[in-house]
């Protein structure tokens, strides 16, 4: 909930407070309004381009390359992403200065704590690559930027779980014991979902059956809504936190 305070004098600043989980909420609804929209919006008026492959077999469903390289809906999925990239970086280096003070003196506690903080980064910088650059105008660039953030997400959802598992060890909140469950959760079924993905797109392109590419983008969904879910725990991480933007009013001479 915004909560603002006007200025009533020249020495009164504005504050506005955003709560931590409202700022999370926000970053993850985003892509995942952008993705359904785009994927509802393929399915609807682009049905026969977003869903023919190589193969020339009946399919079903488009997949997120796709949904995201057509228009109107690369415009959607890019605006959608853009608007989310910079909150999501303040919820990195929130986590980052929360793992340093909490493992200052402990290793390797303290060695991944910034080896999180690197590939969150590269998680979203791999993010934005295969969001503008799209797989109809530069293929490889494309797949690169799909490739290192599926690896980079991955590695960071191992490494976060690892991290709380001391948490949860050496804490007393019921908090931080569900936030590790539901962890540990998203990153299995992240796991599967993308062994199911990789084994239907492996299927479709040596076997060219029918049905095998809807499978690969079902299961292709399930990747990123899992991804969604495991970034949407930072809400139990820090719920009394609050995020506040500051503006003082300062008399100038000219």
């Amino acid at each position: 909930m915004l909560q603002g305070s006007g200025i009533l004098g020249h020495d009164r600043p504005l504050v506005i407070r955003v709560s931590f989980s409202t700022c999370v909420v926000g970053t993850v609804g985003l892509p995942l309004l952008g993705l359904i929209t785009c994927v509802f919006i393929s399915s609807v008026f682009h049905y026969e381009d977003s869903t023919g492959t190589h193969c020339q077999v009946p399919n079903y469903l488009p997949s997120i390359s796709a949904s995201i390289s057509l228009n109107p809906e690369c415009h959607i999925w890019r605006f959608c992403i853009g608007l989310h990239s910079a909150p999501r970086l303040l919820v990195a280096f929130t986590y980052f200065k929360f793992y340093k003070t909490r493992f200052a003196s402990k290793f390797p506690e303290s060695l991944l704590s910034c080896l999180n903080l690197a590939f969150s980064l590269l998680e979203n910088l791999g993010l934005l690559l295969l969001t503008y650059v799209s797989s109809s105008e530069t293929y490889f660039v494309h797949k690169e930027g799909f490739v290192l953030f599926l690896v980079s997400s991955t590695i960071h959802m191992l490494i976060t779980c690892r991290l709380w598992k001391t948490i949860k060890k050496y804490s007393l909140s019921p908090e931080d014991a569900k936030s590790h469950y539901w962890k540990v959760r998203f990153l299995l079924l992240n796991l599967s979902f993308c062994a199911f993905a990789g084994f239907f797109f492996w299927k479709h392109n040596v076997f060219c059956e029918s049905g095998s590419y809807t499978l690969f983008a079902l299961f292709e969904y399930l990747v990123v809504f899992s991804n969604m879910a495991f970034h949407l725990t930072a809400v139990w991480d820090f719920k009394s936190r609050e995020v506040m933007v500051i503006s003082s009013s300062e008399d100038k001479e000219f």
